[in-house]
């Protein structure tokens, strides 16, 4: 199961906080070719993919399924919802940042 690489994401957006500025800083994305808009595209596939994941499992002990734990399944769907909270808050730090963006005077 793939998780989000926090860490990576937040040297992204430092670099591309740097570029903005006009920082003459080496962009770390630039030299490990990461591109963030694949990046953030892999991520939101990662939390559907865990969503997905935890309604199955739901489904599963719901209808019986001795295969499947309840532990399990509570811990999935802890991650699926862990998940899509970050998603979430990365979305409106994004959206934060563009409106700022669209306030400066050129």
């Amino acid at each position: 199961m793939n998780t989000i690489d926090t860490s990576q994401l937040l040297t992204q957006l430092r670099a591309a906080a740097a570029a903005a500025r006009g920082s003459t800083a080496e962009n770390p994305a630039a030299a490990s070719g990461v591109n963030f808009s694949s990046f953030l595209r892999e991520s939101i596939g990662q939390v559907n993919a865990l969503q997905q994941q935890s309604a199955q499992m739901k489904t599963a002990v719901s209808m019986g399924d001795t295969s499947v734990s309840l532990v399990d399944t509570m811990i999935a769907s802890s991650k699926a919802e862990l998940g899509f909270q970050a998603m979430v808050q990365t979305r409106n730090k994004l959206v934060e940042a563009y409106q700022e963006i669209m306030r400066m005077q050129v």
